[in-house]
């Protein structure tokens, strides 16, 4: 069982921020025990949280795999081949009505 680091990290922010909300809910049980008035957090909490964020943002970030290309023209991007039935590319629809963006600019 090989895990990467981003994902360790992703799920070590995970649980931090599941103290945290545990936390929370636990100090404003206490709150209600005291009577007094919830304000916010405690600052542990608020840390824990600012923690929590960060690994779960670079786990998102590092886990899913390398961006690719979004250029058209990139060997990554070259599309294998048609479908093999043509049959349900429908060229003749409604939008032909609609006179494209490209023709209204050389109109002009």
């Amino acid at each position: 069982m090989g895990f990467s680091v981003g994902f360790v990290m992703g799920l070590a922010g995970v649980l931090i921020l599941s103290h945290a909300a545990y936390s929370t809910s636990q100090y404003r049980g206490l709150l209600k025990i005291t009577e007094d008035e919830f304000s916010g957090p405690p600052f542990s909490v608020v840390v824990e949280l600012i923690v929590g964020l960060v690994l779960c943002m670079w786990a998102a970030l590092t886990v899913p795999g390398n961006f690719l290309s979004i250029h058209p023209h990139s060997d990554e991007n070259r599309m294998v081949s048609l479908p093999d039935n043509l049959d349900f590319m429908i060229f003749n629809h409604r939008g032909k009505v609609f006179v494209p963006e490209i023709d209204m600019k050389l109109k002009h």
